[in-house]
């Protein structure tokens, strides 16, 4: 055979088995089509509760669960996990497009990004590329437009939203429709800020009048008894979202400023079921514990709902064991992004046995979304319910002090999202004044002056009111001079922080996550 006859039949036999032609190109092609190759995008940096180190253990823990028990993939399938640092930015897209272009295909599943100004970008491509991306983050308002751009992401954690229906229902309960939020918008995440549009969303919906402060609790020049006098001015049903240490510092501002007497009821937003954010304990052993300890009667803290199995305290100590490998030792091993990972990977393979089921593929990524939807199903902590947007129904809990002696807190109230049922534990008194919390008016005058007049003439007394009010006169004069100084420096300041945060929303809308907050 002439030489190069035999160098085009070699090139005509590479093609074909590129190509599929023959049985081993078809062997690769059938082990192709089961291999689930999924790209994980999460910070590495353990700053984050949601750190690769802190939520990979989880994903593995479900990716061998579904192998070992035989029944979670159709035969023959499995997952190829790859992991990539998303750096809770850019990165996060840069590393996916990166992955297609080196690799020349597109992941079949995207876990991740959490961060909301990471998310944007990698949904709206995984939208175009018709990819699955299910997240245990991406909860600010924005994302809840599925119709377009966020077409393919299932949200596998309550978003904000949710968590603004539960305090709606709480409302309902107590019938009020006024409030104050409080929130700390410091953290490059703002994670707070987020969860308070959440709520302000819910709340406007159902016309609530709010009033919304915000404060910086990594300022050096922050003066929390400044803030709680500035509440003084709202309502007196308070929203917070802060550090578990600046509550408890807000709560003792409080306590000395005499507004936990019964006139305000605090409640306190525990963000991801994790210490970090708003935990409601008083307890720091310090001299300002028994403070504290009177304080926090008057607060209520909402959480997610904690449920307890089997199956559970067997993950959560397997976690715990491959965070502290990699050095991690702390409180929290186990919060709503660790839970909800792990989640994804189970609701993502029931979904692929249904789309397999009808002939269609993995690749067939709409289709897969679409069996995210309108399911329930057993996660690693319980029942796991996602709605017909793609969204998973919050169950929330009210934690508050059931023995003010002892400072007992507990349970108090669980909320259903998919039922919409708040429910009140039996023989729970609250401690705040009700009657006073009714009320449509912001504000009262409590203080009236009915003593008659006892003298119509110009007498001693008379004379001695006109001095005094001279020197009242000259008083008021130098205070307006002091105040009007005073407040020139304040406008300046607050033009400075509303131009910091025109940025932060400028760079909001360029990342085209629809804000209705009109905090800034």
């Amino acid at each position: 055979m002439p030489p190069w006859l035999l160098g085009s039949l070699c090139c005509v036999l590479a093609a074909r088995a590129a190509l599929g032609g023959g049985p081993a190109g078809a062997e690769a092609a059938a082990e192709e089509e089961k291999l689930i190759r999924v790209l994980v995008l999460l910070p590495q940096d353990d700053a984050y509760l949601f750190s690769l180190g802190r939520v990979r253990p989880a994903i593995e823990y479900a990716v061998r669960s579904l192998r070992e028990s035989g029944a979670g993939l159709p035969p023959g399938y499995a997952f190829q996990l790859t992991y990539e640092d998303s750096a809770c930015g850019n990165r996060a897209l840069f590393s996916l497009v990166d992955m297609v272009a080196l690799q020349r295909r597109r992941p079949d599943l995207l876990l991740g990004p959490v961060c909301e100004y990471a998310a944007a970008p990698v949904a709206r491509l995984a939208a175009h590329w018709d990819v699955p991306l299910l997240s245990a983050g991406a909860l600010a308002a924005g994302f809840g437009a599925k119709g377009g751009e966020y077409s393919h992401l299932t949200r596998v954690a309550p978003a904000y939203a949710k968590m603004g229906e539960m305090l709606l229902a709480l409302f309902r309960h107590h019938q009020w429709s006024r409030a104050t939020l409080l929130y700390s918008d410091s953290n490059p995440e703002r994670s707070c800020y987020f969860a308070m549009e959440g709520v302000h969303v819910v709340f406007q919906e159902e016309a609530f009048h709010m009033a919304v402060h915000s404060f910086d609790e990594s300022s050096r020049h922050l003066d929390l008894d400044d803030v709680v006098r500035a509440l003084q001015t709202g309502e007196r049903v308070v929203i917070m979202c802060a550090s578990s240490d600046t509550i408890r510092n807000i709560m003792l501002a409080a306590y000395r400023q005499g507004m936990t007497n019964g006139d305000y009821a605090f409640f306190n937003i525990e963000l991801f079921n994790s210490s970090s954010y708003g935990n409601g304990s008083w307890r720091r052993g310090d001299k300002h514990d028994l403070e504290a300890k009177k304080a926090y009667s008057y607060l209520q803290t909402v959480t997610l709902l904690r449920t307890v199995k089997p199956e559970f305290e067997k993950f959560s100590l397997e976690v715990k064991n491959s965070v502290q490998k990699q050095g991690l030792h702390e409180d929290d091993y186990v919060n709503m992004f660790v839970e909800g990972f792990h989640d994804a990977i189970l609701l993502y393979a029931l979904a692929l046995q249904e789309v397999l089921k009808f002939g269609f593929s993995k690749k067939d990524g709409e289709k897969i979304v679409q069996q995210t939807r309108n399911r329930t199903y057993e996660g690693i902590a319980g029942q796991v319910s996602i709605d017909a947007n793609g969204d998973r129904y919050g169950d929330f809990s009210v934690i508050g002090m059931t023995d003010p002696e002892a400072g007992t807190q507990e349970v108090i109230g669980d909320y259903y999202g998919k039922q919409g049922r708040f429910e009140i534990r039996s023989n729970v008194k609250y401690p705040w004044n009700h009657g006073r919390l009714r009320l449509d008016e912001s504000r009262i005058s409590e203080h009236t002056n009915n003593t008659p007049c006892k003298s119509c003439g110009l007498g001693e007394s008379a004379v001695t009111g006109i001095v005094v009010g001279a020197l009242l006169g000259a008083g008021l004069l130098m205070a307006f001079y002091f105040f009007r100084k005073k407040y020139r420096i304040t406008i300046e300041r607050r033009t400075r922080q509303e131009d910091c945060n025109m940025g932060k929303h400028r760079q909001l809308r360029e990342d085209s996550i629809r804000s209705h907050f009109s905090a800034a």
